[in-house]
């Protein structure tokens, strides 16, 4: 079979193929001795890219050799006889050029992005603004225009079966833990998923306890952050259509520190990542704490604070568990209202739900006005955490800790303190150490 049959079988392989979609573009174009069969999805090309580097080149040559010598020094293109591949690359958004003797395949994606904006979730008051947005190389640009360093390598991997997506992993090869890095490979290679929505997806087919109710790798939409594992040897994975990055490992510092605090002194910094700490024990503990003093042991506050609570109990009928569990439930269905409802709205529902039903379950007498105070300071605690993960973790450990301090009292505290202790030294994000209360600062590497 010559060139020109093998090429006109192909044609019509793939042309049968998209035969039915609606947003397929198939047209001929001839300009002097040049003839060219284009073929495309117009959903996804950039159609004046196409008309400025496709069709204009191809009138202004008017010969068949000058124009196939410039579709190959065409940056984005590849020549192939390969048709599975084409049909794979023509839904990524790449445009097949069939000639008499040779079919090009050039890239013209369109990506449909949001611009370049401030964090919505992690804010801070000092250092850069911008985050990630759906647009790969976008995020690198941003990730690069940091990072001066020729150390810093982008591997790219194809995951998922019935529409793959491009993942990227960044990482300094000379900071990098080599076994680590194909480790995290060899885990993406031997994925099994159909298709990626979302960065974060990955994170349940990464880890290997499923059930593991703490997090394991932080996912971030600040460039700043991701440039300052990449300094820290840590390997970063990128999605394209994801405004968020992945970072392995990750240690528990790492949940409780913000970028805010790499812009401040060193006694500020201190002084706000000890709040993030404190706060962090008060959400897991403190419910815990309040059924120990109130059920149980009542002698070891002050006797004031023991009258003081026992005064404001008085008129509430139910034991100190039924209470503190009525109004942390009532805080996570605020909590989810605020996630969930319009945001012309959503900011309203916690603000109106806590002060109407706190105030009227009080006066109702079914919850005292100290609990009040405890829950407040449990949700106020839970917020102060910059890592947004971490947080759905200890709402999910302090109804452990309240378990067993309700069943078996100051010893089953002490148990759930101990169990957490243990829990978390033993945790490990990719083999690494989770229970880690601080990272030694390194300096970005220069050229």
């Amino acid at each position: 079979m010559d060139k020109q049959e093998s090429i006109k079988k192909s044609k019509e392989k793939i042309t049968e193929t998209f035969a039915d979609a609606f947003d397929v573009v198939s047209r001929s174009m001839q300009a002097g001795d040049a003839k060219a069969h284009l073929l495309y999805i117009k959903s996804l090309c950039e159609e004046s890219a196409l008309k400025q580097f496709i069709m204009i080149p191809m009138f202004e040559t008017k010969t068949k050799s000058d124009y196939e010598t410039y579709l190959r020094s065409f940056p984005d293109s590849l020549e192939t006889d390969d048709v599975e591949l084409m049909i794979q690359r023509v839904v990524e958004g790449h445009i097949i050029v069939f000639l008499d003797e040779t079919i090009f395949l050039v890239d013209l994606k369109n990506v449909e992005a949001s611009p370049i904006t401030d964090t919505q979730l992690e804010p801070i008051i000092q250092g850069p603004q911008d985050a990630f947005n759906e647009k790969l190389i976008t995020n690198l640009n941003l990730i690069r225009n940091r990072y001066h360093s020729v150390h810093l390598q982008v591997d790219v991997q194809k995951i998922g079966k019935r529409a793959p997506s491009d993942i990227a992993v960044l990482y300094d090869h000379q900071l990098v833990d080599k076994k680590l890095l194909a480790h995290v490979k060899e885990k993406l290679s031997r994925m099994d998923v159909d298709m990626l929505q979302s960065i974060t997806q990955l994170h349940k087919y990464l880890i290997d306890y499923k059930w593991s109710i703490l997090p394991t790798l932080v996912i971030t939409e600040r460039p700043d952050r991701v440039v300052k594992n990449l300094a820290e040897g840590k390997i970063i994975l990128l999605d394209e259509n994801s405004p968020t990055a992945m970072i392995i490992p990750s240690i528990l510092f790492d949940f409780l520190s913000s970028m805010d605090d790499h812009y401040q002194q060193l006694a500020v910094r201190l002084f706000l990542t000890s709040l993030r700490y404190l706060a962090f024990l008060i959400s897991t503990f403190l419910p815990g704490l309040y059924i120990l003093f109130v059920a149980y042991n009542p002698e070891i506050t002050r006797i004031q604070l023991t009258l003081t609570i026992a005064g404001t109990r008085l008129p509430v009928p139910y034991p100190a568990i039924v209470e503190i569990l009525f109004m942390l439930l009532i805080l996570e269905f605020l909590i989810e209202a605020s996630a969930r409802l319009p945001r012309t709205i959503g900011d309203a529902a916690p603000t109106v739900g806590g002060l109407i039903l706190g105030q009227a379950a009080s006066e109702a007498g079914l919850v005292s006005n100290i609990m009040i105070i405890i829950v407040s300071a449990i949700a106020i605690s839970s917020f102060v955490m910059p890592v947004n993960a971490l947080g759905f973790s200890v709402r999910m450990i302090k109804y452990f800790v309240m378990a067993l301090t309700f069943f078996f009292g100051y010893i089953g505290f002490m148990i759930s303190v101990l169990g957490l202790i243990l829990f978390f030294a033993n945790h490990r994000s990719f083999g690494k150490p989770f229970f880690k209360l601080w990272n030694k600062e390194k300096e970005v590497p220069t050229t």
